[in-house]
């Protein structure tokens, strides 16, 4: 049995404004822009916490300590390269197309923010519950290889342009994969639906997790969304080393954080996906009948559902964060791979795997229908 958490944002929130005399007319246009807005903050706190946790973590890895100067422990240290960047003069090549120029890292940006208004952190506590989420995702995922060609042919700089064909050709080879990965827990949840799939991992605590039925896409999926991220070993496109920074290496201000706060964002967005494919989403590891029982409530008694509903946003924004300290590990602890080998390994291991996975999924479905979603 799954819980039932009703908060419901915009019902809560046109609500108290109609109490107030407020037309429903005039609560609904209040709200239009405020959920954007709610995405915007919680995608830019999110970058602000995984750019500090990668300078804290990389320093214990390498055994150095970091930034510490700016605030408590360098908690500072984010805001003040984002206002280094921001202020910064914003030059442009002389020979460059400005118009594709600036275009180039405003279609990095805001396709990844736009995927964050299906990420779900409880029953009703997400942006926009539409039916086909996952899909949105995966179409929007899409447009940002654009973006990063147009960045790199824009610049009129060799290196630049290399960078932005080996964007171009590594997100191919990874979405394919990614994308099959997808679909098998699709298959089983029988939606594309970013709460149906959560829905249908409770009732068994940590075991109704997805993570037990699709091992297989699971590493699939994290290894693709790295290389979507461009993380490494799979940060090809920008290799300091062989690009001098790829497709970045014409820009300068804020155009230029525009490509690192794209990056750390889908490294975020990409691990809040992971928890709610595999990990269970806002579900947490005992079963809700179990909380409500210690605390002698029915199941659908008010305090059960507060203290649910909470606990599911932490456990979520928790799950997804052992991810994003994963791929910082990740970071600095695995060699960068080679163009060839990289799409190598998308093309000849990953895509047969991802779907041989998907038929073995389909075979489940069929033979064991009431544990692989019939």
């Amino acid at each position: 049995m799954s819980t039932a958490f009703t908060l419901d944002l915009e019902t809560g929130f046109r609500g108290l404004l109609e109490s107030g005399g407020v037309s429903p007319g005039i609560s609904r246009l209040i709200w239009l822009p405020l959920p954007m807005l709610l995405v915007l903050v919680a995608a830019v706190v999110g970058v602000l916490v995984t750019v500090w946790l990668e300078r804290k973590i990389s320093a214990a890895v390498q055994q150095r300590i970091g930034p510490e100067y700016a605030g408590a422990l360098g908690i500072l240290q984010p805001l003040a390269d984002g206002l280094k960047l921001l202020v910064k003069e914003d030059i442009v090549p002389a020979r460059a197309d400005g118009l594709l120029f600036t275009l180039g890292p405003v279609l990095v940006v805001v396709p990844v923010i736009l995927s964050w208004l299906i990420v779900p952190f409880g029953q009703n506590l997400l942006i926009s519950n539409v039916g086909v989420g996952i899909f949105l995702w995966v179409a929007l995922s899409s447009i940002q290889p654009i973006g990063l060609l147009m960045s790199g042919y824009s610049s009129n700089n060799k290196y630049s342009l290399l960078g932005g064909l080996r964007a171009a050709a590594q997100s191919i080879s990874y979405e394919i994969p990614l994308a099959l990965a997808v679909l098998a827990v699709v298959m089983m949840t029988n939606s594309l639906s970013t709460v149906d799939i959560v829905d249908q991992q409770t009732g068994a605590g940590i075991l109704s997790w997805n993570i037990w039925r699709q091992p297989v896409g699971f590493l699939i999926f994290w290894i693709c969304a790295l290389a979507e991220c461009e993380r490494l070993p799979f940060d090809l496109p920008e290799a300091e080393e062989e690009l001098v920074a790829g497709y970045q290496t014409e820009y300068a201000g804020m155009k230029f954080a525009l490509f690192y706060l794209g990056s750390y964002i889908n490294l975020v967005l990409s691990a809040l996906l992971v928890a709610v494919l595999y990990l269970g989403g806002w579900g947490f590891p005992l079963p809700v009948e179990t909380l409500a029982g210690w605390l002698g409530q029915p199941i659908d008694a008010p305090l059960v559902q507060v203290i649910t509903g909470s606990v599911g946003i932490v456990m979520t924004v928790l799950k997804a964060y052992v991810l994003v300290f994963t791929a910082i590990l990740l970071r600095w602890t695995v060699p960068r791979v080679r163009i060839d080998q990289l799409l190598d390994f998308g093309w000849k291991f990953l895509l047969p795997i991802a779907l041989v996975n998907l038929l073995v999924t389909a075979a489940l479905k069929l033979a064991f229908p009431a544990v692989f979603g019939g």
